[in-house]
Formats: structure tokens, sequence, C-alpha cells
């Protein structure tokens, strides 16, 4: 694909990750010290929203795969949660004081239900036009780019809004919904003006549930799962408690370190490059397994740098150029999955491997906004104390935050470092797959 046309197509996940990334940075804090919600309700309510995803994602996907319309399988879908997501995001974004665990749920529930059908859309559409093993590379490498993009977009909100305007810091949240709201439509339709969807490759079999099952025993399968899970779950640690380490340990106010948390994802966007690189050299689960040795090594350079601004986003650099890895690896790695499966069952479940990975990530969210706000909660960390919690507060909070994302990073380069579908491997698939596919050549959806 030109770039110019992947540069469009891939710019709806600038207001996809606008939403996702500040429902689990800023909205808990948020909610708990501006709007007084209670610790345990907020814990309750994003794990229990994550149950809902745990049968959501994959039911969305299975249905992906068997959608047909003039427009493909993806597409409809794709373009059907983008007003679901504007109005979820409108009712979280602009919550007043007074609101509890219930109306989070609600509103978390289909906020999650309209990213879940926008971002599994996208996502499996891509892999359809990209079927070669460096190209995936290629097209998730600037995916994430424009992920991060939006994340730092996102994120410079509050800052701008409290050095620029003087304004406070719920005004800034609120402008974090309004950038989702607008953007969202706008490049929905770039993307959709970029580029047809391929249309579904033929079954060489006829499914069946023998098939779902043996696709669960696949090992590439449950390393690229298990590795995301772990992967996610570091990211949305840090990301939750961010803003109560920096507030309480570190007594650095939360507009300093929404700018800490803009460099961190400056450091993923200028590591993204370098990835695609390592991994057309190495291939794409070493540049994972890498990534993660460096992700740990800097999550525990956080823990022992001295407590000067400077070294702090310093620190904060660093730590960003490994976690971009992720996100593009295990992307590239899945569609190559969906490839295999096809092979070895006779059946694309290219959305319901898609929606596995979305969920994964999910499931990481969840055990680390619950698990890590009830742990708070447990050892008596109070938001509004900031640094006056005590000791063992304090330290709770300190070893969540720095030591957490390093064992995970570490647990996700071992796990990866068994995968065995590479280059060499992907090219015999797809050469394969030609063969089985040779008197089928369906014409691009326009």
């Amino acid at each position: 694909m030109p770039l110019l046309r992947l540069l469009a197509f891939a710019t709806p996940t600038i207001p996809l990750a606008a939403m996702a990334m500040p429902v689990t940075t800023y909205l808990p804090n948020y909610y708990a010290q501006d709007l007084k919600v209670d610790l345990g309700e907020l814990a309750w309510a994003f794990m229990v929203v994550r149950f809902f995803d745990l049968w959501f994602d994959p039911a969305l996907g299975l249905i992906m795969d068997r959608t047909k319309s003039p427009w493909g399988r993806f597409r409809p879908w794709f373009v059907a949660g983008a007003p679901i997501a504007m109005l979820a995001t409108y009712m979280l974004f602009m919550a007043e004081p007074g609101i509890g665990g219930l109306y989070i749920l609600l509103w978390l529930i289909v906020g999650f239900s309209g990213q879940s059908m926008g971002q599994l859309g996208h996502m499996a559409w891509a892999a359809t036009v990209a079927p070669g093993y460096d190209e995936r590379s290629r097209v998730y490498g600037w995916w994430q780019a424009m992920t991060v993009i939006g994340m730092i977009a996102i994120l410079l909100m509050p800052p701008i809004v409290k050095y620029v305007f003087g304004g406070e810091f719920a005004t800034g949240v609120k402008a974090m919904g309004w950038f989702t709201i607008i953007f969202l439509p706008l490049t929905a339709i770039l993307a959709l003006m970029a580029t047809g969807e391929p249309a579904a490759k033929p079954h060489h079999e006829t499914p069946k549930l023998s098939h779902v099952l043996a696709m669960f025993r696949r090992g590439s399968v449950l390393r690229v799962l298990a590795a995301d899970i772990c992967w996610g779950t570091a990211l949305a640690v840090s990301g939750t408690l961010l803003f109560f380490y920096f507030d309480a340990v570190r007594d650095i106010e939360r507009g300093m370190a929404g700018l800490m948390l803009i460099v961190f994802f400056v450091g993923g966007l200028a590591g993204a490059p370098i990835w695609r690189t390592v991994a057309r050299r190495f291939g794409k689960h070493r540049a994972l397994a890498f990534a993660g040795i460096a992700w740990a090594a800097m999550q525990f350079s956080v823990l022992v740098s001295p407590n000067i601004l400077w070294v702090g986003f310093l620190t904060m650099f660093l730590a960003g150029l490994p976690y971009a890895s992720g996100p593009i690896m295990l992307k590239a790695m899945m569609a190559d999955v969906a490839d295999e499966e096809r092979l070895a069952s006779g059946v694309d479940r290219t959305g319901l491997l898609f929606s596995l990975l979305t969920g994964s990530v999910k499931i990481g969210s969840m055990l680390a906004v619950g698990g890590s706000l009830f742990a708070l909660k447990e050892v008596g960390f109070i938001a509004e104390l900031s640094g006056e919690n005590t000791a063992e507060a304090l330290l709770t909070l300190q070893l969540m935050f720095c030591l957490g994302p390093a064992v995970l990073a570490l647990t996700a380069a071992w796990l990866i470092s068994g995968y065995r579908l590479d280059a060499v491997a992907h090219d015999e698939v797809r050469r394969r797959l030609a063969e089985k596919d040779l008197e089928h050549q369906p014409p691009l959806v326009p």
C-alpha cells in the first residue's frame, strides 16, 4: 500500500487510542480525586466490565467471520462502532459529581462495545490488505505510530488547558472526550476512502467446532495471546498508577506527570521504526523478546533513579522506546497465525483470532486497574492524602508501579521466545495456501 494511503487507513487508531488510554490512565484518578468516587466502587466497576468483554469480543469475532456484505466482513462493523463509542465517550468524560459504580459500569460496557467493534473491525481489515510477513510489520508499525500520536494528542489536552489557558484538571478531561467525539467520524471516512477490503478467502473445509477447539490448543495462538496479556497488563498497571505514584511518591503534580507520560509515548513513537528494523533482521518474536528485556530494565531504573525532574523525563522517554514493540509485533504475529490456522483447518478465522487479541488486552486492563486499586485500598492508601499516606501504602504503590510492569515484560519475553512461525515458516504457509486458493481469485470490494 502506498504510504499516503496507508497513513489515511491508519488514522482511526488516533481517536480510538484517544478514547481508550485515558479510561485506564486519567479517569480512575479523576473519578477518585475530583468526583470523590470510592476506590472500591471504581475497582469493582473496572473489573466487572471486563467479564462482559470476555465473551463479547470472541462472539463479535465469530460474527464478523460469518458476515457477508457488499462492503466485506469487517468494514460494516468498523463503521457501526463509531457512534456507539462516541456516545459512551460523552457520558464517561463529561460525568458530573454524584456518579457511582453502576453509572461507570454501564457506560464502560457501552464504550468498550463500540470500541471493540471499531478496533477489531479495523485490525482484522488491516490483516487482509497486508498479506506478507514484513508488510504486516510495516502496516502495524504505522498503525502503532498513529496510535501513539493519538495518545500524545490526548495527553496534551490537560497540560494545555492548565498551563496555557489556566483551566482546571476537570476541563482537561472533558477536552479529551471532545477530541475523540470529533475525530472518530472524520478518520473513519479517511480510512474508508483509502482502501477497499479483499473478499473473504474461500473455506477449504466445512467449519466445525472441533476446528475451534484445535485452534485453542495451537502453540502459536497460545503464546501470542499470553504474551499480549502480559504486555497489556504491564502498560495498564503503569497507566493506572502513574498519577498516584508521581503525586504521592515523587511529589510531582498531575499536570507535570501528564507531560512525563507524553514523553513516554514520544519514546514509543521513536521506538516504532527501531523495532520494525529489528523484526526484519531477527524476526518479530525476537524483536519482542529483546524489547521485553529492555522495558524491564527501564522500569527498574524508575525505582532507583533520583527524584530530579529532568532525570524523570529522560527515564520516561527511555522506558517508552521498548514499549512500542508489543503492539506492533503481536498484531503482526497474530495475522501470520491466522494464515497458519486457515491452512491447518481450512477455515478463515481472522476475526475470531483478532477478537482474542483485543480481548486479551482487556483482560490485562481488568487485572491492572481492578487489582492495583484493590491492593491500594487494602493497604489503606487514600488518594486525597498524597504523600501523607502511610509508609506501607507508599511502598506498595512504588513497588507495583516500578516492578510490576518489569516482571510482566520479562514474562512476555520468555513466553514468546518459543514462537516458531518466523519468516521462512510463514512463506511456506502462504505458498501452500496459494496452491489451495488458485482456483479462487476474489475481487477487491470497492
